[in-house]
């Protein structure tokens, strides 16, 4: 089992190494390995067999985690090539989209002032589908190793993401008013 720990979770779960995941398979390899890893499965094994196996039950979850989130997997895939994206200390990014991430803000912030759910709902539903088409070039970018590219392509998904949770967060706090 400690060869888990040197493979990436691409090899892991048995999936190429690449951005686009059949996410069935990854499930039915998630499934399979904790069924093998489960600190349940494992309960008379002693101390250290419960601690070991409950290492393997928590990187089985992040290894899940990272494949099944797009925006996780891209940055994974990144780093993989030994590519950081730089969120913290690069804030650089293409004018038109600082102009474009201008324009969502302003108008997050006139739905939520007239307090318009509907426009909010709106918004939120433009985001998601400005995101699909943004993922797709990003799939696009990362299987043709076209990484600085990406990197700027993860940086504005992350910033696209942040706005829609901003977005969700909005609504139900609206709607519990």
């Amino acid at each position: 089992m400690s060869k888990v720990f040197s493979q990436n979770f691409f090899e892991w779960f048995g999936l190429p190494l690449a951005f686009r995941v059949d996410t069935q398979m990854l499930s039915n390899a998630y499934r399979e390995i904790q069924g093998q890893v489960h600190p349940d499965r494992h309960a008379q094994s002693g101390e250290a067999g419960k601690r070991v196996a409950m290492q393997f039950s928590t990187r089985a979850n992040e290894a899940f985690d990272t494949l099944r989130n797009p925006l996780r997997r891209a940055i994974y895939l990144l780093e993989l090539r030994g590519v950081d994206i730089g969120a913290e200390s690069n804030t650089a990014m293409e004018p038109a989209f600082l102009f474009e991430q201008m324009e969502w803000r302003e108008a997050v912030e006139d739905a939520l002032t007239a307090k318009n759910v509907d426009e909010l709902d709106r918004l939120l539903a433009r985001l998601r589908a400005d995101a699909r088409l943004r993922y797709n070039k990003l799939g696009a970018l990362i299987d043709t190793n076209a990484d600085q590219a990406a990197v700027e392509a993860v940086r504005q998904l992350m910033f696209l993401e942040k706005v829609q949770s901003e977005i969700g967060d909005s609504l139900a706090a609206l709607e519990n008013a």
